[in-house]
């Protein structure tokens, strides 16, 4: 765990509080990239806590929701936070999909906080779960509503995903990982993505397009500004990973390889 805070830049907090919190939060966004690539890799997803932060630690990678929450839920607890797991149902366009679809983090201080570090462009600062105003954040306003007994999460762009506030285990996520990573329905299947936030906005790689989003100056959220640049090679999609990401590879990922 110790190598895993060396991972994101950040020594070990004194106090287990919201401010460290929030800079634990941030920190990992900009050091830990959301990633599909085992997926077209053909590497196994175990849903264990252990082998999460191997790869996010000593394989130096990122992972999609369950891999970098499920990590990051770990080192929380190391470091003597009340975190636990939850279902999410993510938003469609038109309706909530289906439960564990998605996983978030629960972490209970003076109040209890959501945090999700797993959900490509989301808050990158915990959000409050007790109060129903606006919350300021980096990456946009959001807010957290009561939805019978789930909370609804909705973010400058419309409706993010509900959150049913029963505590999970790890292993019951391990259905729907499956699925997203094998299913021809599942969009991590049917594309590649890399994705990281930077100092002004954030950077993706989408199979072999680099996109490069800048926010507003104040960081208030917003497009600010979008470039996309094709690139050539394999070579320069190789040094991008690397450069960019830090995720050394041997071959470019190819789309629906399956592990």
């Amino acid at each position: 765990m110790d190598s895993y805070l060396e991972r994101i830049g950040v020594t070990r907090p004194a106090v287990a509080d919201l401010a460290a919190l929030r800079v634990l939060q941030r920190a990992h966004l900009m050091a830990v990239p959301f990633e599909n690539l085992s997926v077209h890799l053909g590497e196994e997803i175990v849903l264990d806590s252990a082998a999460l932060v191997a790869k996010v630690v000593d394989r130096r990678r990122g992972g999609f929701c369950y891999e970098l929450n499920g990590a990051f839920a770990a080192l929380l607890a190391w470091l003597g936070y009340e975190v636990t797991l939850h279902s999410c149902r993510v938003w469609t366009g038109e309706r909530f999909g289906v439960p564990l679809d998605h996983m978030a983090l629960r972490v209970q201080l003076d109040a209890p906080y959501l945090v999700d570090v797993g959900f490509g462009r989301f808050a990158q600062h915990p959000l409050r779960m007790d109060v129903i105003d606006p919350q300021l954040d980096p990456a946009g306003v959001f807010e957290v509503l009561p939805e019978g007994a789930d909370l609804a999460v909705r973010g400058d762009g419309g409706w993010e995903y509900l959150l049913d506030q029963r505590p999970f285990e790890l292993g019951d996520f391990t259905p729907l990982s499956w699925w997203h990573r094998t299913s021809p329905a599942s969009h991590f299947t049917q594309k590649l993505t890399c994705s990281i936030v930077t100092d002004t906005g954030r950077v993706t790689l989408s199979g072999r397009t680099l996109i490069t989003t800048a926010d507003p100056a104040g960081g208030s959220g917003g497009s600010g500004g979008r470039t996309e640049r094709v690139l050539e090679d394999d070579a320069e999609v190789l040094a991008v990973y690397r450069d960019m990401f830090g995720i050394t590879l041997d071959t470019v990922p190819v789309v629906n390889v399956r592990g």
